[in-house]
């Protein structure tokens, strides 16, 4: 459903009860208010279903009420005994309707705080009684009754419709109400679709048609006689275009939505003052770099957009963290983890003696905790004694990276597709690829996943060129995200062996292993380094256009007393033109001198880098070979990168695809990369150049080891395992760039 159909059909609804659309969108900058102040009552209702009778089982959802419920309690001081969970069996249609009139509607007050949480199956079904004709529905646990063949009566949705939502939303006392769905309602068919997909999908596709249920007609009417014009809501939707599927991550402990995990982790770092629309770019982005085309939207007008979230979501002194403590053992030396802030990159290999702080507000104290075991998301930790005026730990405080360990041996894993992949055929691509170094296979939706590897139906291929697709008859093997996104140039020719195909890819897959490995170092939110990166479209007639902008926690509680302007300038996912031309400004606010690497995959998947090229004055007149610079940025200074002459500027070109890049800061020189860089053996300038990347995982391999030689301490290597990459938050910064190209 487009966004303009959505409007009209709430303009309808607001219209039958009285309600101007002007004063609808004009009471939902009330979102900004919805977190933030201790005094307000704050009630939750989560409701998540993974096994449905009739229809296949999820395997997230509950995983996504534990995320919430954890993120409400420790990072925005909900009591445990507001928060009212509805689970699988708990979560009928009519479960969920009295709760939320006993738990949210009967005790919410003017001023308190309101926020609803769906997971589950979504979908769309025909109503002739009511607006619109097709309406959203939420799928609860009785949603598709049985109807037996030989009883010849018409069938009933036993859905909770999205308008259903929308006027209880509306009927709360309280004007600070949000809603959070990680759904959707589009028909998805895994028999009929062109493209196979690598994960479970929150969308299922109804037969049912008619009518609803009395009950559910009359539970509406009860509402157009409570709503008042100032009692609004916001409503917060994993995705908005019909081909955006809510979609699930798997992990190797746990499943989860993408929407929810990466929405909660984005709120446990976050802390500028951010827009709506910015911070659903960001969570965005996320779900891209993992794989999935899924655009989270607010439902809303442009001028919502624009209302600034996190300016109310937290106090001004809360800096956010990678998780919080949830329990202290016996003798106060143990406690226990949650860590819902750490990126979904780091999650499967965030390894044991990795180090944590956490701090007293009343003190500028802090106290280290050492990583002692982990399972999924929670973990347990040991106080590690420095001295007699370490702070005792509390249940509730905040806890911060600050060294980070990670295993040396990290392998790419490839899913094989159990849905477009014969038997035989699965068992023949476990033999291929376990031939490749470094790569693994898994079976796709049960296992932890870089890739999927499938073969195209026999009916249509998608041109990636054109985003569409043509009707040839084929058979193809290829690459794909885990969200069902063609790799470019990895779709084999019709007839093409299995195994043929496999080796086919073997290049391929030394890229994505490469990027894999300096993802790994990204720490926006952990780093102990004062940076900005701003990405900058140029005009050389005009003034730069930012793009996307990054910074640091230590830069951005410089700027805690100023709004930092990071909005961008359309909603959604950020997209660059072909034809256009990028660069980034980096600013070091720090104190001490630091050093750029840029690395990536460009919109066809290939591997790039910034090659610093230098040749001074001598050089040019001995006519010797330029050679590779370390980029320095020193204190109080900001560098644009790349730094290149005219005609040598970084422009984009290629397919309709995304962009990644990642710019990684270190207080070393990288020795190793740069050494690396120029093994590569590739043409040299006079300047900075975007150029491909000939050998990425050398280069990847040495970025990881100049970042372990810059962390290096006598004191404490002795104490970490040698297979191991130990990272020291005060000696680095990564920041991940992703867009979009059009």
């Amino acid at each position: 459903m487009k966004r303009r159909i959505f409007l009209q059909r709430i303009g309808s609804i607001l219209a039958v009860l009285g309600i101007s659309e002007v004063q609808w969108w004009t009471k939902v900058d009330r979102l900004q208010q919805a977190l933030a102040d201790s005094t307000p009552r704050k009630l939750a209702l989560l409701v998540g279903i993974n096994q449905y009778p009739q229809i296949p089982t999820l395997k997230g959802c509950l995983t996504d009420v534990e995320l919430q419920r954890e993120l409400l309690i420790y990072r925005f001081g909900f009591q445990p005994s507001d928060i009212l969970s509805l689970t699988n069996k708990q979560a009928t249609r009519e479960g969920i309707e009295n709760a939320f009139l006993e738990h949210l509607v009967k005790q919410a007050k003017p001023g308190d705080v309101v926020v609803f949480h769906f997971s589950g199956y979504g979908s769309r079904i025909k109503i002739k009684s009511l607006l619109g004709g097709i309406e959203n529905a939420l799928i609860p646990v009785d949603g598709n009754p049985v109807i037996k063949e030989d009883e010849k009566v018409a069938n009933f949705a036993n859905y909770l419709l999205e308008d259903t939502l929308l006027l209880m939303m509306q009927s709360l006392a309280s004007e600070r109400v949000t809603a959070i769905l990680d759904t959707s309602y589009y028909n998805y068919n895994q028999s009929t679709i062109s493209q196979p997909i690598g994960c479970k999908i929150r969308s299922w596709n109804t037969s049912l048609e008619a009518q609803f249920l009395a009950e559910e007609i009359e539970f509406q009417k009860q509402f157009t006689k409570k709503i008042a014009a100032d009692k609004l809501s916001v409503l917060l939707a994993s995705n908005f275009n019909s081909k955006d599927l809510a979609k699930e991550i798997v992990f190797p402990d746990f499943s989860a939505g993408l929407f929810t995990y990466a929405l909660t982790q984005y709120l446990w770092e976050t802390t500028s003052a951010k827009t709506i629309q910015t911070s659903l770019s960001r969570v965005g982005s996320s779900m891209l770099s993992l794989g999935s085309f899924q655009e989270p939207v607010l439902l809303g007008n442009k001028n919502q957009s624009k209302i600034l979230i996190t300016e109310n979501f937290l106090s001004d002194s809360v800096l956010g963290g990678e998780g919080a403590i949830t329990a202290v053992e016996g003798d106060g030396k143990t406690v226990q983890l949650w860590l819902g802030g750490i990126p979904p990159q780091l999650l499967e290999y965030y390894g044991v003696n990795s180090r944590f702080s956490f701090y007293n507000p009343a003190s500028p104290a802090t106290t280290a905790l050492v990583l002692r075991s982990r399972n999924g998301l929670k973990a347990k930790a040991t106080v590690k004694e420095v001295n007699d005026n370490q702070i005792t730990p509390q249940i509730g405080q905040l806890v911060r990276e600050t060294v980070r360990v990670l295993p040396k041996d990290i392998n790419l894993k490839i899913a094989l597709d159990d849905v477009s992949l014969e038997r035989i055929e699965r068992v023949d691509a476990t033999s291929a690829f376990a031939s490749i170094e470094r790569v693994l296979t898994v079976i796709a939706g049960e296992q932890s996943a870089d890739y999927l590897f499938a073969k195209l139906p026999n009916t249509e291929v998608p041109q990636v060129e054109a985003n569409s697709l043509i009707g040839i008859s084929s058979s193809r093997y290829g690459l794909f995200t885990l969200g069902g996104e063609l790799i470019p140039d990895t779709l084999g020719e019709e007839g093409e062996a299995l195994k043929v195909a496999v080796y086919r890819l073997a290049p391929k897959l030394k890229t994505l292993l490469a990027a894999k490995l300096w993802k790994l170092t990204q720490n926006k939110g952990s780093s102990g380094l004062s940076v900005k990166a701003t990405l900058e479209i140029v005009d050389n007639k005009k003034t730069p256009t930012i793009l996307m902008q990054r910074q640091t926690r230590r830069a951005l509680g410089m700027e805690l007393s100023k709004k930092t302007n990071d909005d961008l300038s359309s909603p959604g996912i950020p997209t660059v033109s072909t034809g256009n031309k990028i660069r980034y400004r980096l600013e070091n606010t720090g104190d001490r001198p630091l050093y750029l690497i840029l690395v990536g995959l460009n919109n066809s998947k290939n591997p790039i880098a910034l090659y610093p090229w230098y040749k001074d004055k001598e050089s040019a007149e001995t006519n010797s070979k330029p050679e590779l610079q370390q980029v320095l940025i020193s204190p109080g200074e900001s560098l644009i990168v790349p730094n290149s002459n005219i005609g040598f500027e970084w422009v984009i070109s290629g397919s309709n695809f995304w962009c990644e890049t990642q710019i990684i800061i270190s207080t070393s020189p990288f020795i190793r990369t740069l050494k690396t860089l120029q093994e590569g053996k590739h043409s040299t300038g006079d300047s900075h150049r975007i150029s491909p990347l000939l050998n990425p995982l050398e280069v990847a391999s040495s970025i990881l080891q100049d970042l372990n030689q810059a962390s290096a301490k006598q004191t404490e290597t002795q104490n970490f395992p040698a297979d191991s990459w130990v990272w020291d938050v005060n000696h680095w910064t990564s920041f991940n760039f992703v867009f979009r190209v059009v």
